[in-house]
């Protein structure tokens, strides 16, 4: 059997509502009847999908709805929230990685906001660990930028510096900016549904939301 029939209807078993792919998460039941996660929509079989928030999965985990929309006998692993985060955050790595070897990726606070500042960043990535007046210079020269008539430059954050020194292999890396590029555009997207997952809309909160003002008193 392949995927599901109509891979232009997807509605989330949890809300009911239809949605776009890029806001949604795809699950199947692996041979060992196990709920699995399919971030990329690839893999084989029924599928059912879920709105990209955490709490919305933890709803079709505790009312078990798996069964009902893959129509089989299945077991939910009680972590696979968690697992769905980490295989989120490995596949925004792996596009970082791309990105990093196409040459659309600068690091450091003086390369991210000259970056910035130029209209080369369409995404900056601030550790989350990252002191607070660093971030909001980050996010001043975002603001001016955009100001400036630069598209939409998306502000994230998402993982500490010491997850970040992993992910580009030693160095301590706070600040981070995407550039314009097929792989920078993957890296966004990717950023987005990981940003989305763990914030929903909360406080209406909108994935890789431009910077706003804040008040920092």
């Amino acid at each position: 059997m392949g995927k599901d029939a109509d891979m232009n209807d997807r509605m989330c078993i949890v809300t009911r509502k239809s949605g776009a792919a890029d806001g949604m998460i795809r699950f199947v039941a692996d041979p060992d009847g196990n709920v699995v996660a399919d971030i990329r929509a690839r893999l084989p079989g029924r599928g059912c999908w879920v709105t990209a928030d955490r709490r919305c999965l933890r709803q079709a985990m505790e009312k078990n709805l798996f069964a009902r929309a893959l129509k089989a006998k299945v077991t939910v692993p009680g972590d696979l929230d968690e697992t769905v985060d980490k295989l989120l955050v490995n596949a925004l790595t792996g596009m970082i990685s791309m990105a990093r070897k196409a040459g659309q990726v600068v690091t450091g606070a003086t390369k991210v906001d000259s970056a910035v500042r130029s209209g080369q960043a369409i995404a900056v990535f601030n550790a989350t660990d990252a002191a607070t007046g660093g971030v909001r210079k980050i996010e001043q020269a975002c603001r001016v930028a955009m100001a400036s008539g630069s598209g939409e430059i998306s502000s994230f954050r998402l993982l500490s510096a010491d997850e970040w020194a992993i992910v580009m292999a030693g160095g301590n890396v706070i600040h981070l900016a995407v550039l314009a590029g097929q792989a920078g555009e993957g890296v966004v997207k990717r950023a987005k549904m990981l940003d989305r997952y763990r914030k929903g809309a909360e406080n209406g909160h909108t994935a890789g939301e431009p910077a706003q003002e804040t008040d920092t008193e």
